[in-house]
């Protein structure tokens, strides 16, 4: 599917009449307020509803939920605004584009979301148009190179072994290239033993129906 369907489809999908959990809406980020973005109340009947309309398997829309990971480093993009004020920054696996337009919306001078699912890609486009700000959304997959950028932000990149394998050593290899990184995780169990120190640890509120507690410890990490 191409990027330009997939932005049509979600445009469609915003300017539809009517309610419900299989609908996307523009609310305000649970730990982020300052950002708002189109999140399905119910990712998976989203899911279900476009695939079935679509007669074909669809990603999952991972953009379409708002992820500890990636709440608590646009929350600490926000709060110090000095880590990306006048810089270019890349949010790898960027999803909804939350913490690129938290970088943008904290100074940023040049924003690239980068994401290798379409519907990302178009998510990005969407909730970035709606908080104002300039983020151009890529569907490369970078993992093989060095990014171009002063700042590398990664919210929830390591939420299973397999990407965890491949986005570990790209973010030492951008870092022993000069590039600044920082990683939100809230430990899934694919963090390394060591190669990342503590930058902040944030609550987290929860909006994984998966997760039994209504706060999560998020941690700020960057390549030691």
């Amino acid at each position: 599917m191409s990027t330009q369907t997939a932005l049509a489809d979600l445009e469609q999908e915003i300017a539809a009449p009517g309610a419900g959990p299989d609908r996307l809406r523009l609310v305000d980020t649970p730990f982020v307020p300052e950002v708002r973005l189109h999140l399905a109340e119910d990712a998976i009947l989203w899911w279900a509803r476009m695939e079935a309309a679509a007669g074909r398997s669809l990603p999952p829309p991972y953009w379409a939920s708002v992820w500890a990971g990636g709440q608590a480093l646009a929350r600490h993009l926000l709060d110090h605004p000095e880590l990306a004020a006048g810089r270019r920054v890349l949010d790898l696996a960027a999803g909804s584009g939350l913490v690129a337009i938290a970088a943008a919306l904290a100074g940023a001078d040049e924003v690239v979301a980068n994401d290798i699912d379409p519907y990302a890609v178009a998510a990005v486009t969407v909730n970035a148009r709606a908080n104002r700000v300039r983020v151009a959304a890529d569907s490369d997959d970078l993992l093989d190179g060095v990014a171009d950028a002063d700042l590398l932000v990664a919210g929830d990149a390591l939420y299973d072994a397999g990407l965890a394998a491949r986005v570990l050593p790209y973010l030492r290899r951008c870092a022993d290239h000069g590039v600044e990184v920082l990683v939100g995780d809230p430990d899934r169990g694919h963090l390394p033993p060591d190669g990342l120190e503590l930058v902040a640890s944030y609550p987290v509120p929860t909006t994984e129906p998966s997760v039994d507690s209504p706060v999560r410890r998020v941690q700020v990490l960057r390549p030691r």
